[in-house]
């Protein structure tokens, strides 16, 4: 009897669980990354969505003194430029190069997509944007983490610049060394996400991201892409092909 009790009560848990992911992922057809039928993809989604209607929208991420700051390692791609680094784009790399030869002075940020003013910014120009410093922990996936200081422009007032519309929902940032990233909309207005281009007071270093990186400090390290050329601001959820994250086994979202 108490073994029949028990089923029923696990069944009953089970079937909670699954009705209340199924109401958190309503719609969400086109606002979220596809799982590809894998259950941990699903996961992914449902924690997602969870974080989103639970925690504060505006919580910030927790920001520490100059006396707090670590060395903090280069990993992933180091220099674009390099052709036998794993993720090498053969057209990008040498673009890269010659950007990196005349110290930046000839680099564009282009803003496209779900704009009323596409856009493109020097590095210069995003300089003349009022500048946030924040002091914050990159934590890494692979079980380390470091203190820096980083220094850019509020993603948020570039977006404002190119005047975003109503019905963006996704932004979609594209490097120099063949990755992606995609945040959502609540991320990208974020106060804390910013376009860095200097780091612990001084111009970002080629390892980390030189001319611009993105700094997303609420989610894990490898969302904070570095050498960013490109934004396109989206409606929904677009995948970005072979290097989409759920298609290579890695979440979408990695809110801490």
């Amino acid at each position: 009897m108490k073994s029949a009790q028990l089923l029923t009560s696990r069944r009953t848990i089970i079937t909670g669980l699954a009705s209340s992911g199924g109401l958190l992922l309503v719609g969400c057809s086109d606002t979220q990354p596809p799982t590809y039928g894998n259950v941990l993809r699903m996961a992914d989604n449902l924690t997602y969505r969870a974080q989103r209607l639970l925690l504060p929208r505006l919580s910030l991420a927790r920001e520490y003194d100059t006396h707090d700051i670590t060395s903090i390692p280069a990993i992933g791609t180091t220099d674009p430029a390099d052709p036998h680094q794993g993720s090498y784009n053969e057209k990008n790399g040498v673009i890269y190069q010659q950007l990196r030869d005349g110290q930046f002075a000839n680099w564009r940020l282009r803003i496209e997509g779900n704009v009323s003013r596409p856009a493109s910014f020097s590095l210069s120009d995003l300089q003349r944007f009022p500048a946030r410093t924040q002091i914050t922990k990159h934590t890494c996936e692979e079980g380390w983490s470091a203190i820096a200081a980083w220094t850019g422009v509020p993603l948020r007032r570039v977006l404002e610049a190119a005047g975003i519309r109503p019905s963006a929902r996704f932004v979609n940032l594209y490097a120099f060394d063949d990755a992606a990233e995609s945040i959502d909309m609540l991320d990208a207005l974020h106060p804390q996400t910013i376009l860095a281009y200097g780091m612990n007071g001084r111009d970002l270093p080629i390892a980390h991201g030189a001319p611009l990186r993105l700094r997303v400090e609420r989610q894990l390290g490898y969302k904070s892409l570095k050498f960013v050329h490109r934004i396109v601001i989206t409606d929904r959820f677009e995948d970005l092909g072979k290097i989409s994250e759920p298609r290579n086994g890695w979440a979408w979202y990695v809110g801490i």
